[in-house]
């Protein structure tokens, strides 16, 4: 009777961020906790060809990488297209609701805060390692208490995309800048736009500028980079 190996492959974990500390960071926690093989990504190109080659068990992501718009959750859409299973835990410096409801949306299995504590890291590691969901209790608890404020923002009927392009729009990027940052059409562009002034009720490029201003999360209405 032939028994059964068990198998010692490592765990294999692929972190995309675009700021070198954050990436050699995250690591160390995991290998001096002896959890994981690391694979590093410091661009989303360079995530999708490290998660097509290798197969990452894991997959750790920053939700604002070179640009400020939200490409990390076009990431994480773009792989619940193919890849219902694999856990996807965002690592992020956004704690606005809207922000986390629409990674979560997207497909993300657990969201944490990048200010959070190494011992809390692993606790949401393991936790969407086992395939279950995590919120730290900081954004949980934020999420609780705002279901009245996200009701009242006009930007809640937008899409993914459209929030990308309304940040970009907010930095006072030409159509052209936007095309190339999101790998779409001048004409997509123009579009979207479009379609956000009509959900927003902006008769004008300024005015489209001036509600993103006041209602995209960040200082003066300009998303923080991750």
């Amino acid at each position: 009777m032939q028994l059964a190996v068990q198998s010692t492959e490592p765990l294999r974990v692929l972190i995309i961020d675009d700021h070198p500390f954050v990436l050699q960071g995250c690591a160390r926690i995991l290998e001096e906790a002896e959890i994981a093989r690391v694979l590093q990504a410091g661009s989303l190109a360079d995530g999708y060809r490290q998660y097509r080659a290798h197969h990452p068990h894991v997959i750790i992501v920053d939700l604002s990488i070179k640009t400020a718009a939200l490409g990390g959750l076009s990431f994480v859409r773009r792989l619940r297209l193919h890849d219902k299973r694999t856990p996807i835990l965002v690592l992020s410096m956004h704690s606005d609701p809207m922000i986390i409801r629409r990674a979560l949306e997207a497909g993300a299995t657990g969201y944490l805060l990048k200010d959070a504590p190494s011992d809390e890291f692993l606790k949401a590691f393991h936790t969407v390692r086992q395939g279950r969901p995590y919120l730290s209790h900081e954004v949980a608890s934020e999420i609780a208490f705002s279901e009245t404020r996200l009701n009242a923002s006009p930007l809640q009927a937008l899409t993914v995309r459209e929030l990308q392009t309304l940040s970009l729009i907010a930095e006072g990027k030409s159509y052209g800048v936007i095309a190339e940052e999101l790998n779409i059409s001048y004409k997509t562009v123009a579009n979207t736009t479009s379609q956000i002034k009509m959900k927003l009720g902006a008769r004008s490029l300024p005015e489209l500028m001036r509600i993103a201003i006041q209602h995209l999360p960040g200082p003066s209405g300009r998303r923080s980079r991750d």
